[in-house]
């Protein structure tokens, strides 16, 4: 698909919580962190905008809205009190930000989306199921989890490493590079589980041999009804954590059935003006508004 010459509505899920730790991480690297003259940092307010508008410009969506985790207890953190929890705590820096990049969306009239007891991944996933039926989606994020939301109608943009690198994912490029279709996803990280969320899936069974087994039997219902046709060693370790199997399966399937307050006609993309400068010159980066081309009157 060439976005750029596709002129149906489109409309382009952020996946903010993506975008801001990539966008602060890759500043404070360097060991500089922007700051305001009164000493608030934002840097990955810098940093998200560039990666914000990178996007803009590129896929040229008539739709905008941006998803958010909200901290504390979820679902899946009722099922399963491990989930994330090897996460370490923001970074000082950091924390005040997350207000003021939601302040800087709301300014764009970029609606900020998110729900108690989800995730961002699970808003993304509702909303990509609920306007797929009327207009393209594309889903901007850094998370390959979200492969599992790939359909005719939404495509998956990975952000990859360096400004403006991207790799789109259909159903065509997902079969192509991984052998997979889309809801084979969560049945893979199901068995292999996820060291980034700290949950354990199959002990014993990594990427390759789950990979292996997902293609050649097409579910994890496939595999279980051909146990007899496994090596004893990987039967074994799939029999004796089955429980930890379906619990993996379903802390990695993204909810598509969240209850959210949010319509096409809130997300189409019309940048105010006035709006825009105010914010950025509140927060000294009127060279924002420049690259943006928004005027600074």
């Amino acid at each position: 698909m060439t976005f750029e010459q596709n002129n149906q509505e489109k409309i382009l899920l952020v996946d903010g919580m993506a975008l801001m730790f990539r966008a602060y991480y890759a500043s404070a690297a360097t060991g500089y962190i922007r700051r305001t003259k009164a000493g608030i940092p934002t840097n990955a307010v810098y940093g998200f905008m560039r990666y914000f508008w990178d996007a803009v410009q590129k896929f040229n969506p008539t739709h905008i809205a941006c998803c958010w985790d909200l901290g504390g207890k979820t679902f899946r953190s009722g099922q399963f009190p491990e989930y994330k929890g090897n996460r370490s705590d923001a970074p000082e820096d950091l924390i005040p930000q997350f207000q003021i990049i939601r302040d800087v969306m709301d300014s764009l009239d970029v609606p900020n989306i998110s729900s108690v007891g989800y995730e961002a991944d699970d808003c993304i996933g509702t909303l990509a199921a609920r306007f797929s039926e009327d207009m393209d989606v594309l889903i901007l994020t850094g998370d390959h989890d979200m492969l599992q939301l790939v359909s005719p109608n939404t495509s998956v943009i990975i952000m990859k490493k360096g400004m403006g690198n991207y790799m789109v994912y259909t159903p065509e490029s997902l079969m192509e590079e991984k052998g997979l279709i889309p809801v084979q996803i969560i049945d893979l990280k199901g068995l292999m589980g996820d060291t980034s969320d700290n949950y354990p899936g199959v002990r014993g069974i990594g990427e390759k041999t789950a990979m292996k087994l997902i293609q050649e039997y097409g579910s994890v219902e496939g595999i279980l009804d051909n146990l007899d046709k496994l090596t004893k060693s990987v039967r074994t370790k799939i029999e004796v954590d089955l429980e930890m199997l379906e619990l993996c399966r379903g802390l990695a399937r993204i909810r598509c059935d969240v209850e959210l307050v949010c319509h096409a006609d809130t997300c189409r993309f019309e940048l105010n003006p006035v709006q825009v400068v105010s914010k950025f010159e509140e927060l000294e980066m009127a060279s924002v508004c420049s690259w943006m081309g928004v005027a600074v009157v």
